[in-house]
């Protein structure tokens, strides 16, 4: 054979290599429904709906009233469901007016991959751990699958076939971090990661055997810049906080988490064959923004939209607190879209979008594929 055809040859065979490495080419994947598993960002009105309704101004900017979500309006769960022409998910723990026929929402606010030894009404922890939420998917398949045969119902409710070709997302984690930092401390916390690791991949292999085959399945984000844990600081000691006033310490516990949960995905393709697992990177895409606000037209990311904050007193978001014999109310800013934090713990709806443009794409997933291609499984490169 001529060189120069061999040489030809080998690039194109190459070329042709890369394409289905990276799904560059893939016929875009139909998705007719989206069931989603997590905390409180990507909670559509499941922790609402099981205990006290998210309180005004929550959801103003979007919904004009509160709508289950923590937020001035849509969370990053919403923008996917947009960028794949599905409405946005109903909570599954949500009865009134619901409508399922494209997918359910089981996160809740709180939530926690590992079961936590506390309640709602101590320290915030949601009873529905990702076992749990897992275990509501199945009861909901079989009850669907059920209900299906009755004509009345069946605009409502997935279609039996569809449960293979849904799109399974994950947004959870955080909380087990935060958690476990307020219980365990960083040492003892690093320790339990592998579990709380392996606890998430046992949730997508229990999945897998109900037939799921797509899931899309996000990191936890820089925890330690959300302006929550900085209300306490006090003149830290250098190499605390980074330049950008971020918790040096929690970002670390992030950062591990996170390589640890990619490592577990690479495991998870090999053991589940027929599963195409897509590992986003949305710590990175957080920490852009927060990093690149000015830039990006968004002010001081550690100032907070909703709430008042000063010193030692903290009204959060939507409450009234008596101080001083004064009601004091913790409203929302004049401009929640020039702001990245929320309440100190939760993202307005400008910040979401930002990131949900910078995930979708898929340059910043592993593989490299936009979300519309997640279905393809991909050769390693």
């Amino acid at each position: 054979m001529d060189s120069l055809v061999f040489t030809k040859l080998f690039i194109l065979l190459a070329l042709s290599a890369s394409v289905v490495a990276t799904g560059k080419g893939s016929k875009p994947c139909v998705f007719p429904a989206i069931y989603n598993f997590g905390d409180s960002n990507s909670d559509t009105g499941g922790i609402s709906a099981a205990f006290m309704p998210v309180p005004a101004p929550n959801g103003q900017d979007f919904f004009h009233k509160p709508a289950g979500r923590v937020g001035d309006g849509r969370l990053i769960v919403d923008f996917i469901a947009e960028h794949l022409g599905l409405p946005y998910l109903s909570a599954y723990l949500d009865s009134l007016d619901s409508n399922f026929r494209h997918g359910a929402n089981f996160a809740t606010g709180g939530s926690t991959i590992r079961r936590q030894n506390e309640t709602m009404f101590q320290n915030g922890i949601s009873p529905f751990s990702l076992d749990i939420q897992t275990l509501h998917f199945d009861q909901f398949q079989l009850r669907s699958n059920d209900l299906y045969s009755q004509e009345s119902r069946r605009s409502r409710l997935p279609r039996p076939i569809d449960f293979s070709t849904a799109l399974y997302t994950f947004d959870i984690g955080q909380d087990d971090i935060t958690h476990g930092l307020r219980k365990l401390g960083a040492p003892q916390l690093r320790t339990a990661l592998p579990d709380i690791v392996n606890q998430l991949a046992t949730a997508v292999t229990h999945l897998y055997h109900r037939g799921a085959r797509t899931f899309w399945i996000h990191n936890t984000g820089p925890i330690g810049c959300l302006p929550v844990n900085s209300f306490s600081i006090r003149s830290p000691k250098p190499g605390f906080v980074d330049q950008f006033g971020c918790v040096r310490g929690h970002n670390e516990l992030a950062i591990e988490f996170n390589r640890q949960l990619k490592d577990r995905v690479t495991k998870l393709r090999a053991e589940l064959p027929l599963a195409a697992i897509t590992y986003v990177d949305v710590y990175a895409a957080k920490y852009n923004l927060i990093s690149s606000t000015k830039d990006q037209g968004f002010m001081n990311p550690l100032k907070i939209c909703c709430g008042r904050h000063e010193g030692n007193v903290h009204v959060w978001c939507g409450q009234r607190t008596i101080i001083n014999g004064t009601e004091v109310y913790g409203g929302a800013c004049a401009a929640p879209s020039a702001h990245v934090s929320w309440d100190g713990m939760h993202y307005t709806q400008a910040a979401n979008h930002w990131i949900a443009n910078q995930i979708l794409s898929g340059s910043m997933s592993d593989p490299p594929i936009p979300i519309s291609q997640a279905c393809h499984r991909h050769a390693p490169m």
